[in-house]
């Protein structure tokens, strides 16, 4: 009689979950502040290549981990460590560029600040607009300071925590970091994302990776948008709105070189 209570209680619901075509869902593994403590079924996990294989160092346990690295360049953990540091750069980085590309472009096209330039042109109106500050001045004021901060990160990196010891004028006390690459506090998450649970924290990471992955396409989208029709995004969007049967990426004369207008 016990027995039969037991399988009851067990095989039942299985039972009834595949009768109604929900499949039984294991419960989400819980995650730490830097990498999830445990890894994720292979069978529950979303990779780059459908029905594919993971590599074994991308065990689902960083953000935006989908198992995409066909060369093994990350198969050391060091090289892991760097490699998904230098993408958060490069994320953030690309993510501030678009915006200062799009939302300038798009003010100026709709008439609220038409004296914009465009971002090819954007430094150089700047400069010969102020000739008080010369362009190498510029420069060595932005490599001192982006140095300074580059080599801040770096030693973070190779000493998670050591740069929120409040050592530098007493403020570096708020830019402790939750984990490496995040540095949080009041300067960086004034709103407190970070203190939430850890569900939502490992959520929150994964979409800025998505993002900035994203954004990194879109800058080289730009670029080669300008290349090929002397536009900022903006004007080549507002331009293919109008006419979308002949203002399109088959008729610039460039991307399909054998198609010509």
């Amino acid at each position: 009689m016990m027995s039969q209570t037991l399988m009851s209680q067990t095989v039942l619901p299985a039972r009834s979950s595949l009768v109604s075509g929900s499949p039984v869902k294991a419960a989400a593994p819980s995650r730490t502040q830097g990498r999830r403590s445990v890894t994720v079924n292979a069978a529950e996990r979303q990779l780059w290549y459908p029905g594919g294989e993971a590599p074994k160092h991308l065990d689902g346990s960083l953000p935006g981990d989908y198992g995409f690295d066909p060369l093994s360049l990350a198969s050391e953990e060091k090289a892991l460590t760097w490699f998904q540091q230098a993408e958060l750069v490069h994320c953030r980085t690309a993510m501030t560029a678009v915006a200062g590309i799009v939302i300038p472009g798009l003010l100026s096209k709709i008439g609220i600040l038409p004296t914009l330039p465009t971002w090819t042109d954007a430094g150089k109106v700047w400069i010969e607009s102020h000739p008080s500050f010369p362009l190498g001045s510029l420069l060595f004021t932005q490599f001192l300071f982006s140095g300074w901060v580059e080599g801040k990160r770096w030693a973070d990196l190779y000493n998670p925590g050591s740069q929120g010891d409040g050592s530098f004028l007493g403020i570096t006390g708020g830019f402790k970091p939750k984990s490496n690459g995040y540095p949080g506090g009041p300067f960086f998450d004034p709103l407190g994302f970070s203190r939430g649970d850890s569900e939502s924290y490992f959520e929150y990471q994964t979409k800025e990776v998505k993002n900035g992955r994203l954004a990194m396409l879109a800058f080289l989208g730009f670029f080669a948008q300008y290349a090929a029709t002397g536009k900022g995004p903006i004007d080549n969007l507002f331009d293919h709105i109008a006419n979308p049967g002949q203002v399109n990426f088959a008729t610039n004369g460039v991307s399909l070189p054998f198609i010509r207008r």
